[in-house]
């Protein structure tokens, strides 16, 4: 489990939404998002203000980051030890008989045949506009349990509204994503300029970035970036789609 996914889950233990973790924290939600997904890691200022906030500490929201990761105990664990170690003699026996019968329990259990777990990933309900815009990734999702159709390389997913990705992603479609590296004509979904895009990506020797209508009766809705241009670009993530060639190069 990585940084964001034991953030996550710590904030959840708590009960805080994103919003309430931001507003404690002095940040925005959508940076919360970014740190739960992976998209950012905090500064080390803010860092520091996120373990007093979730009420953690490093060892555990790093436990899988180093080797003696595993021994780390959660506030839980922690608690019930405290509360162990408070009984008598007689009353630890009884504390270890129960766990004993519980985890025989669990071994006969887990040793017959296994259900498999529902897949599930985020559905982002802001969508990925092809050529227009749209909020910035926050708490705008909804988990949905997803079936063997779907890329078992799928991270996440985004709603498609317009046409401009047409007939390969249609308006009101649902796109899979990884956070894969993007390579010179794969599709992903961008932050630009503060909008949510999903274009096909190129970017030549000079350095100019091109996002490319997959429409190309919609090249109106290409963007360029040019080097020096101040305008921002952020990747999301990589579109499993078998793409097209680039325009011009079919």
């Amino acid at each position: 489990m990585r940084f964001g996914e034991r953030m996550r889950e710590r904030r959840e233990e708590l009960g805080l939404s994103r919003a309430a973790l931001a507003a404690m924290m002095g940040i925005s939600g959508s940076a919360v998002g970014n740190y739960e997904g992976g998209v950012s890691f905090p500064k080390e200022e803010v860092l520091l203000r996120l373990f007093d906030c979730l009420e953690t500490d490093p060892n555990t929201l790093f436990q899988d980051s180093f080797r003696g990761g595993s021994l780390v105990l959660s506030r839980t664990e922690r608690q019930l030890l405290e509360q162990y170690r408070g009984l008598s003699s007689r009353g630890q026996e009884s504390v270890r008989s129960v766990v004993g019968t519980l985890c025989a329990y669990r071994d006969e259990v887990e040793s017959g045949p296994a259900e498999p777990e529902p897949r599930v990933i985020p559905l982002y309900r802001s969508p990925a506009a092809a050529g227009y815009a749209a909020p910035v990734f926050g708490e705008d999702f909804d988990y949905v349990e997803v079936s063997g159709d779907v890329p078992a390389a799928a991270e996440f997913a985004v709603r498609i509204q317009g046409d401009s990705m047409t007939p390969y992603i249609a308006d009101g479609s649902v796109a899979y994503v990884n956070r894969d590296p993007l390579r010179l004509g794969d599709v992903g979904v961008f932050c630009v300029d503060g909008d949510i895009l999903c274009k096909q990506y190129y970017k030549d020797p000079a350095g100019t970035v091109y996002l490319f209508s997959l429409n190309r009766a919609r090249a109106d809705a290409d963007v360029v970036f040019t080097a020096g241009s101040g305008r921002t670009l952020v990747c999301f993530g990589r579109v499993i789609l078998h793409a097209p060639p680039l325009p011009g190069r079919a």
